[in-house]
C-alpha cells in the first residue's frame, strides 16, 4: 500500500522491503488521507496504513497488548505506522528518525543569528519532544495535520514574522507554499514538496540553512546600501550640475562610475564565505 505514497516514511518502508527481497504486490484503489494515512486494496485485501487515530477512526479496535507495545515504542521516540487488513489491526511498523550529528550545532547557529526555531510535526508529542530536546529546539508543535501547519505559519506571519519553512514530505507541501520562503530537501524529499518550495537543497546538507540565512541578510543589506549609495551619488551630481561644476560629459562619467560601484558591491556576494557562521 505504501509503494504509491510520496511520504518519506513510506519510501523508507518500500526501500527496506526491496532490500529484504520481499515481493511487493501492486495496490489498487489507493487513497491518501493527508497527515493521517493511506488506504488501498492489494491481493483482494482491504488495507489501511497510518496513525493509531486513523486506524481507530475506521472503527478498528486495538487490543491492550498492542496498546502497551505502542506506548513503549513511542517512549523510544519511534514513528509508528499501524497496519490493518480487512478491518483488523494486524501489526505495526516502528521507524526511528536518525538525528543528524550536526543538528544541535545547526540549531545553535540559527539561534545565534537571532532566528526563532520551531518544530512542526505530525508525529506524536512524546516523539516530537524527544527529538526536539536532542536538537536543542525550544518550541514544538506535535500531532499536526498539514492544514494545522499552515495555520501556525499564517499566525506567525500575522504577527509580523518572516517565516521560512523547511520540509521534505508531501504533508509539508502546503506549509512550504504558505511560508515566505519554502526550503525542501531535494534528493530525499517528495516531488510535491520540491515543487512547492522556493529552494531545494539537492545535497540535503542542512548545514547550508544557517549559511542561507546569513546570505539573505547580507543580500538585503547590500540592496539597501546600493540604493542609498546610488541616490546619494545622483543627488550630489544634480547639486553639482546646478552650481555649474559638472558638465554633461563629467555628469555622465559620474553616473556610470556610480553604476559600476553598485555592481561591484553586489558582486561581492558571489561565493561569499561567512567565517563566523561555523563558530
Amino acid at each position: 500500500a505504501e509503494e504509491k505514497s510520496e511520504h518519506p516514511l513510506a519510501k523508507a518502508i518500500v526501500v527496506h522491503a526491496r532490500k529484504k527481497r520481499i515481493d511487493i504486490i501492486s495496490a489498487s484503489s489507493f487513497k491518501i488521507n493527508s497527515g493521517k494515512g493511506v488506504s488501498a486494496k492489494a491481493g483482494g485485501i482491504d488495507l489501511l496504513c497510518g496513525s493509531k487515530a486513523y486506524i481507530e477512526s475506521h472503527g478498528i479496535s486495538i487490543n491492550n497488548s498492542m496498546k502497551n507495545s505502542l506506548e513503549k515504542l513511542t517512549l523510544q521516540g519511534k514513528a509508528l505506522i499501524l497496519i490493518a487488513a480487512n478491518w483488523e489491526c494486524i501489526g505495526v511498523i516502528a521507524l526511528s528518525d536518525i538525528l543528524r550529528p550536526d543538528a544541535n550545532k545547526i540549531v545553535k547557529r540559527l539561534y545565534a543569528l537571532k532566528t526563532r526555531v520551531i518544530l512542526l510535526t505530525g508525529d506524536n508529542r512524546k516523539t516530537a519532544d524527544y527529538f526536539a530536546s536532542r536538537a536543542g529546539i525550544r518550541e514544538v508543535y506535535a500531532d499536526l495535520l498539514p492544514n494545522e501547519k499552515v495555520e501556525i505559519i499564517k499566525k506567525l506571519q500575522h504577527k509580523g514574522f518572516c517565516v521560512s519553512m523547511t520540509g521534505d514530505g508531501i504533508n509539508d507541501a502546503p506549509a512550504l507554499k504558505t511560508a515566505d520562503t519554502g526550503l525542501a530537501m531535494g534528493s530525499m524529499g517528495s516531488d510535491i514538496a520540491v515543487e512547492a518550495a522556493d529552494i531545494a537543497l539537492m545535497g540535503d546538507d542542512i548545514s547550508k540553512i544557517p549559511y542561507l540565512k546569513k546570505l539573505s541578510i547580507s543580500t538585503l543589506n547590500t540592496i539597501k546600501l546600493n540604493i542609498t549609495a546610488s541616490m546619494l551619488i545622483n543627488a550630489a551630481a544634480i547639486a553639482l550640475s546646478g552650481f555649474g561644476l559638472l558638465t554633461p560629459v563629467s555628469g555622465a562619467i559620474v553616473h556610470n562610475v556610480g553604476s559600476v560601484i553598485v555592481v561591484l558591491n553586489a558582486a561581492l556576494l558571489y561565493d561569499r564565505d561567512f567565517k563566523g557562521i561555523e563558530a
